[in-house]
């Protein structure tokens, strides 16, 4: 499979200039050709047929994701996302304050790019069947217009934002409903809460963007974030894909849990909400 390399243009932060070095290296690594930023902005259909083509990596330095907006922008199809701000917290490294990056900017790249080769070909772990958390085989549908909507008719329970929680022993995993999967349409990024973070009932558990709306996921319950789903942050339009299976978003810990189940819905009475709304909208 042909790849192609996008990053950021890296001229107004030191993470930028992470990002573009990332590109430049992971390109002779992987014999992919580098997507100019500025020159897709300007000229896309320079990268038309090479984008239809090949596997797109994107490489954002901060969180602003310039080069992931650009390449949502032109409907590129995403094979694998890199923030380099989150490498920079992971690795614990301290970058250099100056714009030409210095041992430990250099360093930083080079085992990005490394793990990249490592795992390029491998399939991502959030992606491999979890025997705990099996995806739902019985669904009540929804009819509206046209449209159908999917509800797992058992195991899940929902708030009235449209945020589902499956819990197993202690344990929640929550995504977002096909409901609401299909009236944000194709979805370009998750923001997600931080790893350790406490979050109440209720309280927010990080953002979705697509190009028609940002939604913000609210927690059907109160807990602390043990897990973010690292393939949907590469790759979100895995929510659209599979909004109960893998497109989940977080896994919590749960400390009120007895409490909280009592201000949600079961997949029955979540289907007369989905009713409601379809034929609000």
């Amino acid at each position: 499979m042909s790849r192609a390399i996008l990053s950021c243009s890296g001229l107004d932060k030191p993470e930028g200039s992470v990002a573009r070095e990332v590109a430049i290296r992971g390109a002779a690594a992987t014999g992919s050709e580098i997507v100019c930023p500025v020159l897709m902005n300007r000229a896309p259909a320079r990268y038309r047929k090479l984008l239809t083509e090949s596997a797109l990596i994107v490489v954002d330095g901060c969180s602003t994701r310039c080069a992931s907006r650009l390449a949502a922008g032109q409907e590129a199809k995403v094979d694998r996302k890199i923030l380099i701000s989150d490498a920079v917290k992971t690795s614990d490294m301290a970058l250099e304050s100056s714009l030409s990056l210095g041992p430990a900017g250099l360093a930083l790249a080079q085992s990005i790019v490394d793990d990249l080769v490592r795992n390029l070909n491998a399939p991502a772990a959030s992606l491999e069947p979890d025997t705990a958390f099996e995806p739902p085989t019985e669904y009540l549908v929804v009819t509206h217009d046209k449209f159908e909507f999917r509800i797992p008719a058992v195991d899940y329970l929902f708030n009235e934002n449209d945020v589902w929680i499956r819990v197993l022993d202690g344990v929640a995993r929550v995504g977002i409903s096909d409901y609401m999967q299909q009236s944000l349409t194709d979805i370009n990024f998750f923001d997600p809460p931080k790893p350790e973070g406490v979050v109440e009932q209720f309280g927010e558990l990080g953002s979705l963007e697509s190009a028609k709306a940002v939604f913000e996921v609210i927690a059907p319950a109160s807990g602390t974030v043990t897990t973010v789903n690292s393939a949907v942050v590469a790759n979100p339009g895995l929510i659209n894909e599979d909004p109960y299976g893998s497109g989940w978003l977080v896994e919590m810990r749960l400390t009120h849990w007895s409490e909280d189940r009592s201000l949600l819905q079961d997949g029955a009475a979540y289907a007369e909400i989905v009713t409601r709304k379809a034929e609000e909208a």
